[in-house]
């Protein structure tokens, strides 16, 4: 089944997963795990379409269970998504592929470096959050997004309360101003673009289709052990990360680029967590698909 944008994939459990296509069809797989709450329609704001065309890669951007257009998996784990990802991959007639995650996406991203390593090329963090019970990780993240993660963990119904709240509010007034203040330099000059700021909206928006009882239940298994051990990786593996990143703080990169066997990791003293992949997605996309030719 197709949409404007996407295309719908029939699982074997009789679920479906929505799926968006950039770049080149013919270019190097790159499967792109969005953050959260975000959804398939972050590509739209990450990808320029004519730059993405001339990577020689091929963005495939799906919405996880619960997300966007993609049916909600009750008792889901993070260890749960390679599953996914393969199904994916049969259908899109893919044998191997890299696999991008930015921010909350990371953990699915590593996932399918952990489980189905035979299959996955390179694994590219961008901004990426380390495992909640690693040491010094969850200190270093600012309060409003610790208690954002503790309500996922121990309270997901009255996350998905807030989130209810968080998007009557946009949809009442729109971001503004005030969304752009409560970022750093320079995701917050980024914030007051227009496009940028209706991108970034409309990416919440669309992970709220169904309900923000998906968006609260993904965030809260990113706060739960994972499932695996990313000091086991077999793959290559790229790291990028912003020094002035509030989200994500540099430290959770480190931690990663510390345990993560031949982990490749650069990090940018001026980036933040927005800037990041919107100021280097060309270096980014390049460089896995120079790690999975």
């Amino acid at each position: 089944m197709s949409g404007a944008d996407y295309r719908v994939i029939r699982l074997r459990d009789g679920r479906t997963l929505a799926v968006a296509e950039f770049g080149d069809p013919s270019g190097q797989p790159v499967i792109h795990c969005h953050g959260v709450p975000s959804s398939r329609v972050e590509g739209r704001l990450l990808f320029d379409a004519a730059s993405a065309a001339g990577l020689g890669v091929r963005i495939i951007v799906p919405d996880r269970p619960g997300i966007g257009r993609s049916d909600f998996q009750a008792r889901r784990r993070i260890v749960d998504w390679p599953n996914d990802v393969l199904e994916l991959a049969a259908a899109l007639g893919l044998d191997r592929f890299a696999v991008l995650g930015k921010s909350g996406g990371s953990p699915y991203a590593a996932a399918c470096a952990a489980l189905i390593p035979a299959r996955v090329r390179a694994l590219g963090l961008a901004g990426g959050v380390a495992p909640f019970d690693a040491p010094g990780v969850l200190a270093a993240v600012h309060q409003p997004l610790k208690t954002m993660f503790r309500l996922a963990r121990v309270a997901p119904p009255i996350l998905s309360g807030l989130f209810r709240l968080n998007l009557r509010a946009l949809r009442g007034q729109g971001p503004g101003d005030r969304m752009a203040a409560s970022f750093p330099e320079p995701d917050r000059s980024l914030m007051r673009r227009a496009e940028i700021r209706d991108g970034f909206t409309a990416c919440f928006v669309e992970a709220c289709r169904q309900g923000t009882r998906g968006p609260a239940y993904d965030t809260g298994l990113i706060a739960r052990p994972w499932g695996f051990d990313p000091s086991t990786f077999k793959v290559p593996v790229l790291l990028w990360h912003g020094e002035r990143d509030a989200n994500v703080p540099a430290a959770h990169g480190r931690y990663l680029a510390s345990v993560i066997p031949n982990c490749r990791a650069t990090f940018y003293p001026q980036e933040a967590h927005l800037s990041l992949p919107l100021n280097h997605y060309r270096e980014i996309f390049s460089a896995l698909a120079a790690a999975t030719a």
